[in-house]
């Protein structure tokens, strides 16, 4: 209906320009005047012989009338007013369509149109809650699993782009990055004024993409970010109207950076020669491509099932036992709340995730078998400290069968869960629990992110006005 209506609104103006009434027009083609406004109004498909007597007694092309192309602005209006009141949104209020009539002046066509655009903005930013991010998250990490946590194509782009800087073996260089942005038109650029919310803005008009200049020292943070940055351009990607599309869009630009700094082909026989030795160890994965321990452990469970024929679990703890990140395709079952979310679910304090945060020395990984409902798993876990002085936990785990190709198999670490079953590990002992209750008063700590998770009712992202205010402030910059 809506390439209709722009059919309409084009053989209308072709009308009028020919100075033809739709008698007039409909007496030279052979069909009703009637019928023709049935067209024009979008309502009715020409058939094929008569859209062409029509092109032909208009003097235009059959092209001509089907362009996609509304012939003049009032006509997008009146286009964008007739798909707005036939949405979903609209006829849910129970209110009339309003057709816009030739004497309908331009000035109230434009404030229907403007209301409408506030409505479906409006509804965009309803459901722009935490809810609605986790249920987007719960589906995209169910959706990756069916995958493997694997993505070809993406797999294939990087690929082909870090070939084309000349990259042959170890780490990604800052150098090579910069190779790739020019390759694509943009420059790197350093600067101390990036809004506060953005990671790094991509100026589209001038070819530039704004990194902050405390990453420059160098690692994996400054190249991630400005992979991110080029892999926005590679996919094309627009501006997103769902939590759900955002969340893909991220975890896009997130494994194309991964893919450029630990590419396929070198990892992929990093780690099966590595198996081969019985001797995984992320550790040793992360140290040969110069990124993160997470980073390594991530790009891991890209690659353990589709190339070693490995299953396998992933998990980011903080310190208080909270999930901030997961995935699993081995069968451990992750604790959930009733959305099938797990992120921000308590992990058993028997998982090797929280009890590698009990020992005194953690420069090392910690293994460990860990007995469960879903049967036995051999974990390897590294802690680590954020910016914020919080601790956090990196976890890969397999079954046990599969324990055989890992470092650190050998461990006599070994503990038993039960959970999900309270008792396992959220209850008290009952003999400590009868001797204390009443007698202890603990004052909480409260986190303060768990009261404003997310923006209300806004999508995460840029604050426009600071966005716009910083690339005028750079747009001449072209020395930066």
């Amino acid at each position: 209906m809506n390439d209709l209506m722009t059919l309409g609104q084009r053989l209308r103006h072709f009308r009028n320009a020919a100075g033809l009434t739709l008698d007039a027009l409909g007496e030279r083609v052979g069909v009703a005047g009637s019928q023709l406004s049935l067209m024009e109004n979008g309502r009715r498909e020409p058939r094929v012989t008569l859209l062409s007597a029509l092109a032909e007694t208009l003097d235009v092309t059959v092209a001509d009338l089907l362009d996609d192309t509304p012939p003049t602005p009032r006509a997008a209006l009146e286009i964008e007013l007739d798909r707005a009141q036939r949405s979903a949104h609209y006829a849910a209020l129970g209110l009339p369509m309003v057709r816009a009539s030739r004497s309908m002046p331009d000035d109230v066509l434009e404030s229907l149109v403007g209301l409408h655009r506030a409505l479906i903005e409006r509804q965009r930013q309803a459901i722009a809650t935490p809810e609605e991010a986790r249920r987007a998250n719960t589906a995209q990490r169910l959706h990756m699993r069916t995958l493997d946590n694997h993505l070809p194509e993406i797999e294939e782009l990087a690929e082909r782009m870090v070939a084309e800087t000349g990259h042959l073996s170890g780490a990604l260089t800052h150098r090579e990055v910069g190779l790739m942005a020019t390759r694509l038109g943009f420059e790197l650029v350093y600067v101390n004024d990036l809004p506060h919310s953005a990671r790094s803005v991509t100026d589209l008009e001038n070819g530039r993409i704004y990194l902050p200049p405390a990453s420059i020292p160098g690692g994996h943070g400054l190249r991630s970010m400005a992979l991110q940055a080029i892999a926005h351009r590679l996919l094309e990607h627009r501006v997103p109207a769902t939590y759900a599309e955002f969340l893909r869009q991220r975890l896009e630009i997130n494994y194309f950076a991964a893919a450029c700094l630990m590419p396929r082909e070198q990892s992929v026989a990093f780690l099966t020669q590595a198996k081969a030795d019985r001797n995984i160890a992320v550790e040793d994965f992360r140290d040969a491509f110069g990124v993160t321990h997470e980073a390594a452990a991530l790009r891991f469970t890209n690659l353990a099932t589709t190339y070693l024929d490995l299953s396998l679990h992933f998990l980011r703890v903080g310190d208080d036992g909270a999930v901030y990140k997961a995935y699993e395709n081995d069968g451990l079952r992750l604790p959930v709340d009733v959305t099938g979310s797990t992120e921000g679910q308590l992990v058993c304090r028997k998982w090797s995730a929280r009890v590698a945060m009990t020992r005194t020395n953690r420069t090392t990984e910690y293994y460990q078998y860990t007995d469960t409902p879903e049967g036995t798993f051999w974990e390897s876990t590294q802690t680590g400290t954020t910016s914020a002085n919080d601790e956090f936990s990196i976890t890969v785990g397999v079954p046990f069968a599969d324990a055989k190709w890992f470092r650190g198999r050998e461990t006599s670490n070994r503990e038993h869960s039960t959970c999900p079953d309270p008792v396992c590990c959220k209850h008290p002992p009952s003999d400590l629990a009868q001797r204390w209750r009443g007698k202890a008063w603990t004052s909480a700590k409260l986190h303060a992110h768990i009261l404003s998770p997310l923006p209300s009712g806004t999508f995460p992202g840029v604050d426009d006005q600071e966005l716009y205010a910083f690339l005028d402030e750079h747009a001449g910059d072209g020395e930066s």
